[in-house]
């Protein structure tokens, strides 16, 4: 692969020893004669070097060669919405607690020598596109995990229709606490834990969980990445219903409203530096040998 000269660094800095790992990091990129990018919000925080500040992260973005994450899983899923709108691979170094989709570890930073050298390799994801569709006009939405009807803090079920969008064609309903639609990245994270299949996060499928549905016979479903799924969603009383767009981004759904969801035109790409399979960091990380402290 080609040798990385510019990184953009995104930090979590409210995680435990983000911080102090992000000062390690950029004290080895200068070492490495890679140029940094941040944002200028933390020019008070890092100072000296190479660092080039900017003014939001969509430049932060458009400038480097690539997109480093310091943080948990929420960090990479927040930076992978403008990394993946200006076509630059991510790498996410962990610092939060399960950091199931960071490829490194704080106690393996020596690897990022690697990206100088272009001893890496790129796996590309896929991502959902939403549309939420109502009285307001339509809204879009891009998703590296998860797409999420849900209902509010009532305890009040929500009924749910599922349709092929093109056809009209009528796939099921559930009355249930929500419904979670997820790319392959995200069926380990929120529709695992409802229940959901775990799915290769390099395949391409869309996967649609029920979340404690009040059926015997509700199941998963898994569809094909070219499908297009209309969803709509109601309550019988006054509980708001929403769309949660990656643990996010929050939509209240009405009940003439239809949410539709399906593969979206751009992926996200992954720096791998490790030659590890993908159920070698499914046992690291959901096994007492992957807990770290």
């Amino acid at each position: 692969m080609d040798s990385i000269q510019k990184i953009a660094v995104i930090p979590n800095l409210t995680k435990k020893s983000a911080y102090e790992t992000t000062l390690d990091v950029l004290t080895r990129l200068e070492r490495l004669g890679i140029s940094v990018f941040m944002t200028k919000a933390l020019r008070s925080v890092f100072t000296g070097g190479r660092i080039s500040f900017c003014a939001d992260t969509d430049e932060l973005c458009s400038r480097a060669d690539m997109v480093l994450t310091i943080g948990g899983d929420g960090t990479i899923i927040h930076a992978a919405r403008h990394a993946s709108s200006f076509n630059k691979p991510l790498l996410g170094i962990n610092t939060g607690r399960l950091g199931f989709a960071a490829e490194l570890e704080r106690d393996e930073l020596d690897m990022l020598s690697r990206l100088k050298d272009g001893s890496y390799t790129i796996e590309k994801r896929m991502m959902l596109g939403i549309t939420h569709s109502g009285a307001d006009g339509k809204k879009e939405f891009r998703a590296m995990n998860d797409a999420v009807i849900s209902r509010g803090s009532l305890s009040r079920l929500i009924d749910i229709d599922v349709c092929l969008a093109e056809e009209r064609g009528y796939i099921c309903s559930y009355r249930a606490d929500g419904l979670i639609i997820s790319t392959p990245t995200g069926s380990s994270a929120y529709s695992l834990a409802a229940g959901g299949p775990v799915v290769e996060p390099a395949m391409k499928c869309i996967l649609m969980t029920p979340v404690c549905s009040h059926s015997l016979f509700a199941r998963p479903v898994v569809f094909s990445h070219h499908s297009r799924l209309a969803v709509t969603a109601s309550c019988d009383d006054d509980t708001e219903v929403f769309l949660t767009i990656d643990g996010a981004q929050t939509v209240t759904v009405r009940p003439d409203d239809t949410i539709y969801i399906s593969e979206a035109d751009t992926e996200t790409e992954f720096i791998k530096l490790k030659d590890r399979t993908f159920y070698k960091v499914l046992n690291d990380k959901f096994t007492e040998k992957g807990r770290r402290p």
